[in-house]
């Protein structure tokens, strides 16, 4: 069994057949603007009427937030086409790393643990004591130990910017994961928005078959009362 959708023309399973009294006034505004002939007592199906949920969510959500950006138009055609919107940001650790990057995530690594402050502060400890006790402030760096000063010096001007580096990737991608958490909410969002019109459908239809069967109950009880009726009459 099938039929024809008065939309596009086609035919179509007969139960993804919806009467347009089914569909709720803005998804028809939407569908006679298109179709003016569209009326009461045409149909479309199921397909069909979803699409153009889709595409009056994606006209509200562009009225209520302004032009689509980018990442909100990867949504609506994600919708679309059934997909996820969401990349694993762990992926792009599959890429293989420069240099510049390896060490630099080396150095974070290391610079922000307890065995380099342990032995930075051992190293600084022995310093001191061979210059100050071994040497007696006469060695290769006396005190106030301007050579030692110099190399920390030296250390904090190289390690800050290295941190830095691999800081700014990290950075780079706790932005991808925010995109994508963001892209995840609206989807979510527009496909709450979807189930509610389906849901709606649902109900008027179910509300619809409901009234047809109390209706037909109504008819049966009223010809049951008229055959009793007519026993009555003769006895």
């Amino acid at each position: 069994m099938s039929f024809i959708s008065d939309v596009s023309k086609k035919e179509f399973p007969l139960e993804e057949k919806v009467p347009a009294t089914a569909v709720r006034r803005p998804i028809l505004d939407l569908i006679k603007a298109e179709h003016p002939d569209f009326d009461d007592s045409c149909h479309l199906a199921l397909s069909e009427l979803n699409a153009y949920r889709e595409r009056y969510i994606s006209e509200s959500l562009e009225q209520e937030v302004g032009q689509l950006d980018d990442l909100e138009k990867r949504v609506v055609k994600a919708m679309a086409d059934r997909k996820l919107v969401s990349d694993n940001p762990a992926d792009e650790d599959v890429q293989p790393l420069t240099l510049g990057q390896r060490v630099a995530d080396k150095v974070a690594d290391f610079g922000g643990s307890w065995t380099f402050i342990i032995s930075f502060v051992a190293f600084l400890v022995v310093w001191i004591c061979i210059n100050a006790f071994v040497f007696l402030n006469k060695g290769f760096d006396p005190y106030p130990f301007i050579l030692l000063n110099l190399i920390l010096s030296c250390v904090a001007a190289l390690q800050a910017p290295v941190i830095m580096m691999s800081q700014n990737r990290q950075e780079e991608k706790d932005r991808q994961r925010a995109q994508n958490d963001y892209m995840v909410n609206l989807k979510s969002e527009l496909e709450i928005r979807l189930l509610h019109e389906k849901i709606d459908h649902l109900i008027l239809h179910q509300e619809k078959t409901l009234i047809e069967i109390q209706k037909v109950q109504i008819d049966m009880m009223n010809d049951i009362l008229a055959r009793m009726d007519k026993k009555t009459e003769q006895h």
